[in-house]
């Protein structure tokens, strides 16, 4: 999944994809690196963001979402967004993914758009504060089953909801780490499995690095993810990231093939 952020304040490229022309140019430049999903976002969800109004969010993103969801040959549009308003109308104009960081828990219409589009959801976990003290993989579980009790009152089939443990969202560093190593726990919910680590502040605490130099510490984490069973990556840099899984491939069918 590639980012598409049409904000002027992500904390890894904010601004650089602020204008349509330049987001649009983004993701082309994505798809043609290999990325099978484009997520194109409004509003900027680091750490201490200022909450942009449904109007600003779609002024951003709708001309995007149009433009990329209707060329023929790019991968399919995620609309990263905890809007219902939004997500209606991204949906309208081409997306067929919701990406909810809220998992849910933030627009009580948010299920019902999904439902009626028939579109693919990805549930995110998040807290408002952190706490030191919680035990965040059995914290995770208890969120995405009432998340998923939501999406079956619904009609949201397990078959279209992705699990994402937000890295960096309402965690401590320890528990960032405790929330990818617990990734076989959440597969055991029923639902694929999302990431997204791309150049995240726990990496910096790991390795010293500031934001634009995390690629190293980024490519290992996935990887670990995906040996974990992740089904999604969600990152910025996609070429990497594909050379990085198809060696995983070829060694992995290579082991298989010798037992």
């Amino acid at each position: 999944m590639g980012i598409v952020n049409v904000t002027p304040d992500s904390f890894s490229d904010g601004g650089r994809y602020g204008a349509h022309a330049q987001a649009i140019e983004h993701g082309r430049g994505l798809a043609l690196g290999g990325a099978h999903i484009l997520d194109i976002g409004g509003e900027s969800t680091r750490p201490g963001f200022a909450p942009v109004e449904a109007e600003e969010e779609q002024r951003r993103i709708l001309p995007v979402i149009t433009t990329l969801a209707g060329t023929p040959g790019l991968p399919p549009v995620s609309v990263d967004t905890y809007k219902a308003d939004t997500a209606r109308r991204a949906l309208k104009a081409g997306a067929c993914i919701v990406n909810d960081i809220s998992g849910l828990q933030r627009d009580p219409g948010m299920a019902d758009v999904v439902a009626e589009y028939g579109a693919g959801l990805v549930i995110m976990h998040n807290r408002d504060e952190k706490d030191a003290d919680l035990d965040i993989a059995a914290e995770m579980e208890r969120y995405f089953t009432h998340a998923l009790r939501l999406t079956e009152r619904a009609g949201i089939a397990r078959t279209r909801i992705v699990l994402d443990p937000g890295i960096g969202f309402g965690k401590t560093h320890a528990q960032n780490l405790d929330a990818i190593r617990a990734l076989p726990r959440l597969r055991a919910l029923g639902c694929a499995c999302l990431l997204g680590v791309s150049n995240k502040s726990f990496l910096g605490v790991i390795t010293g690095r500031p934001v634009g130099e995390r690629l190293a510490g980024t490519l290992a984490t996935a990887l670990c993810g995906v040996l974990d069973g992740v089904d999604i990556l969600r990152v910025h840099d996609i070429a990497a990231h594909r050379d990085v899984l198809a060696v995983l491939a070829a060694l992995k069918m290579k082991s298989e093939l010798s037992r």
